[in-house]
């Protein structure tokens, strides 16, 4: 059980309850900087142990002075203590950083470093701000970095900027370690503005500048994006199919069967939905790992070649995934539709033979509580769609075979 804050500084600071100490402490900075420097290293310490125990970088003047209240009297330096932090370079101004989406973001860090030393001018210019941890913002950094190199095996990676905000807590803490690792050229700010605005960031993954940016990395970041939206897809329509399976195991229990098959033939249509975009999936999934296997194995230029062959010889044209999309989208937004169908005479509008219904009916009761969606391709995928993904990953893998493998 994480302990209060009231806890974790008592533990820290064992004699945070003793009054004469607790009075000296909380006096307002006067005098030399000499007189009050112990005291100021005292809080600076303390309030970086307090926010890494909270497990956040960025903080504000008013949420420190809680932390400290004892007696109702909060600590008349605290705001003296985070403006000697900004001028140290221990606390960024969020107000300094620029929008991620910058084109100019890998410069960012650096110029606020410079700024935040000429542009406060007192205490007071502290305490509406959102302020960010610098040291913290490191360790977010680094554990960032040490979750997609566990999923990745290459020096450098692509990624949504969806999936970058995932691993952080929320936008801004995303855009403070962004700009933390674009400073340090470990990050580069990628941006595809076409039909869809999609926005994305490579990253090292080791203790290296990142390597420029390709057009590559734009094909990557596309195929990326494109993988989570169907994900995503297919989450919403695995949700859809067991609710549309628990509704007519519901109908046919209190005997509306005629009402049941609507959502039997809807839970057909989700199926099929599903077994499509699964096969995308797949085929996606399939071409990204070509390319990181290329990346892997070869010199970096050459990797860029291949990859961008694969892609354009073999992989998956941007019109064909759309075109997938659109169609999952009216499969998944199809509920209007199901409601019409159940206003129409029974069985009028099923394309299934009534004992195809009497058998789907059977296996609801043997089904429901048991079935579990995973995103694999399901067992009632035609052949098909499997053979068009085997037969895809085959001419890529037979294309880059052709080329000569040389030492990375």
């Amino acid at each position: 059980m994480t302990l209060s804050v009231a806890d974790f500084i008592r533990q820290e600071v064992p004699d945070w309850d003793e009054g004469v100490v607790a009075m000296a402490r909380f006096k307002a900075f006067s005098g030399q900087r000499s007189d009050w420097e112990a005291r100021f290293l005292f809080w600076r310490e303390l309030i970086i142990k307090v926010a890494r125990h909270l497990d956040i970088i960025i903080i504000s003047a008013s949420e420190v002075g809680k932390w400290f209240v004892q007696r109702g009297v909060t600590p008349l330096c605290i705001d003296h203590v985070l403006l000697e932090m900004c001028n140290t370079g221990d606390i960024v101004r969020s107000r300094d950083l620029k929008d991620p989406s910058s084109s100019h973001l890998h410069h960012m860090f650096k110029q606020v470093m410079n700024l935040v030393s000429t542009s406060l001018s007192g205490p007071q210019s502290t305490i509406e701000d959102r302020l960010i941890l610098a040291s913290l913002v490191q360790e977010r950094a680094s554990q960032v970095v040490g979750i997609l190199s566990e999923s990745h095996w290459t020096s450098s990676c692509v990624i949504t900027t969806a999936k970058f905000q995932s691993l952080c807590k929320g936008n801004d803490e995303a855009a403070a370690v962004m700009s933390y690792l674009s400073g340090c050229g470990r990050a580069r700010y990628l941006s595809i503005n076409k039909k869809d605005c999609i926005e994305g960031v490579k990253l090292s993954l080791v203790p290296a500048v990142v390597p420029a940016t390709s057009s590559l990395d734009y094909d990557t970041l596309r195929l990326v994006w494109t993988l989570e939206r169907l994900q995503h897809q297919l989450e919403v329509l695995n949700q859809r199919y067991e609710n549309a399976r628990k509704s007519a195991l519901a109908l046919v229990k209190s005997g509306s069967k005629q009402a049941a098959v609507g959502y039997l033939r809807h839970s057909k249509s989700i199926s099929e939905s599903r077994t499509k975009c699964v096969s995308f999936i797949n085929r996606v999934d399939e071409v990204l790992g070509l390319i990181a296997d290329a990346e892997s194995t070869k010199k970096v230029n050459e990797a860029i070649q291949i990859g961008a062959r694969a892609i354009k010889e073999n992989g998956i044209s941007m019109e064909e995934v759309q075109i997938c999309l659109q169609e999952l989208n009216e499969g998944a937004s199809s509920q209007k539709q199901i409601d019409e169908a159940l206003q129409l005479p029974p069985f009028s509008y099923l394309d299934m033979e009534d004992e195809e219904v009497e058998e789907e009916f059977k296996r609801l009761k043997e089904e429901i509580g048991e079935v579990k969606v995973h995103e694999t391709v399901p067992k009632n995928a035609s052949k098909a769609a499997q053979e068009e993904t085997q037969e895809l990953a085959q001419s890529l893998s037979k294309g880059l075979s052709k080329l000569t493998l040389e030492p990375a």
